[in-house]
């Protein structure tokens, strides 16, 4: 007798019944900084950052070590084996097989899924040099999830909206230094490269700049990552200079130094959604870095010493429905 599918409801206790961090979180993306990349450039802003960061150059993104499949991760907490996207969508179909849990538009849940559903009134913002990104998260979760032509325009947009709004959750997508790593004659390890890197160094600076002046530094955390290395002209393989890659959190509460501790890029969510004391999907795999944070503040955490969400009745979320395909006999399928 053949299995028939069946839909089992997973209910997320959420909202404003929780409680959450007064804090600003900025994730800037670059796609395809390799650790050379940091190591060899001119990158003086990615180095002072990381001398007030817990940062680690050994993190290891997802397989296959394409775009679309990382930044899923980064954003999802999981691997291409629990959202199904395994591609960049011009090879084959971006979403090869069904996720094992889904939000209610039928999508892996996302971070800006799980802050959306704590927290409604939170701004949410994604300003994106690649426009393919935002077919990663749910549509309606954002305020804004704006692709930008550039990696400079990208970077001024991004600025300009977060000073007007200063929102919770900003991610920032540079694709400038992965451009460089495709060009026809030179690639990764090129000069043309290395400058690419420096240009982004420039504009993560810029955005550090901005978050100083306004004298938001000491309730901001700025993560900077990556997707993928590279080698010779391309990535998607399995060697490391394609899978390891930089992982630079800053921020109250933050220990500066090297974390000597496995990272995933899929960890990535998983610390965000920490430092917001928001409760993971169940089927998320990934763990929150918290050796990156002080103990003080991990032991606060722990005894749940946090500061109210400021909710209106009107738009209390008391819980969110994920779904997750299971057989008549009650196992996943």
């Amino acid at each position: 007798m053949g299995s028939k599918t069946v839909w089992l409801p997973f209910v997320l206790a959420l909202g404003c019944g929780a409680t959450a961090f007064a804090a600003n979180v900025i994730i800037i993306g670059v796609d395809g900084l390799s650790v050379d990349g940091v190591e060899t450039a001119n990158t003086p802003r990615l180095h002072a950052l990381m001398d007030r960061a817990a940062w680690t150059l050994e993190a290891r993104d997802v397989m296959p070590t394409l775009s679309s499949p990382n930044w899923a991760s980064a954003i999802n907490g999981a691997g291409p084996e629990q959202h199904g996207i395994t591609s960049n969508g011009y090879i084959r179909r971006m979403v090869a097989f069904r996720p094992v849990c889904q939000s209610e538009d039928g999508k892996f849940p996302t971070i800006f899924w799980l802050l959306r559903q704590a927290r409604p009134h939170s701004k949410i913002a994604l300003f994106l040099d690649w426009g393919g990104f935002a077919k990663l998260l749910e549509e309606d979760v954002p305020d804004v999830a704006r692709h930008v032509s550039g990696a400079a325009n990208t970077t001024a947009a991004a600025i300009a909206y977060w000073r007007q709004n200063r929102p919770a959750l900003m991610f920032i997508h540079l694709d400038n230094v992965d451009h460089a790593g495709h060009t026809h004659r030179h690639g990764w390890l090129s000069k043309q490269y290395y400058a690419a890197v420096e240009e982004a160094d420039g504009y993560i600076g810029q955005v550090l700049d901005m978050v100083d002046a306004l004298h938001a530094r000491g309730s901001t955390y700025i993560l900077v990552t990556s997707d993928h290395g590279g080698t010779a002209h391309g990535h998607g393989k399995n060697s490391l200079a394609e899978i390891q890659i930089p992982w630079i959190l800053a921020g109250p509460g933050v220990t500066p130094g090297r974390i000597h501790y496995p990272v995933n890029i899929y960890d990535t969510a998983l610390t965000v959604a920490w430092i917001f004391h928001l409760d993971p999907p169940s089927c998320w795999i990934g763990r929150p870095v918290l050796p990156a944070f002080s103990p003080a503040l991990v032991a606060a955490n722990a005894s749940g010493a946090r500061a109210p969400v400021d909710c209106a009745p009107d738009r209390q979320v008391t819980r969110a429905i994920l779904t997750t395909p299971v057989t008549h006999a009650g196992q996943i399928n």
